[in-house]
């Protein structure tokens, strides 16, 4: 959960909707498209975009991970297929594979107002003991 007050929370992400059952592990965020947020063509800029990739599949990552275990990016590949014009941009975060040391996932972004898939990326987190 996106915790008051923070970063996140003022860029207007939002938990949507989290499946933590294994095997159908999945989890969904959306974030505004607000004036301030997009880019000169009135987009949602991409930046804001692959963060919230990030956030959403570093949250699933983790939860996946267990207890005692943190995760880190260790690489993301984005692939930004159309603009995200009316919003709200909709990050569906799926797990790929799990193992001990790896995790990785799969984040489909959305306009939701067009019903539109705009942004396919894949994520491998490395699993690290907590300090």
């Amino acid at each position: 959960m996106i915790e008051e007050g923070h970063i996140l929370r003022r860029l207007g992400m939002r938990d949507v909707e989290e499946c933590l059952d294994q095997g159908n592990e999945r989890l969904v965020i959306e974030m505004d498209n607000r004036p301030d947020l997009v880019n000169i063509r009135g987009a949602l800029q991409g930046g804001l975009v692959a963060t919230l990739i990030d956030i959403v599949a570093g949250r699933l990552a983790g939860e996946v991970a267990g207890a005692g275990k943190d995760v880190t990016t260790a690489d993301m590949n984005v692939h930004f297929l159309a603009p995200i014009v009316d919003g709200p941009a909709r990050a569906e975060a799926t797990i790929v594979r799990a193992g001990r040391r790896l995790i990785v996932t799969a984040v489909d972004v959305y306009d939701a107002g067009r019903q539109r898939l705009a942004t396919r990326a894949t994520l491998t987190f490395a699993v690290l003991e907590r300090r």
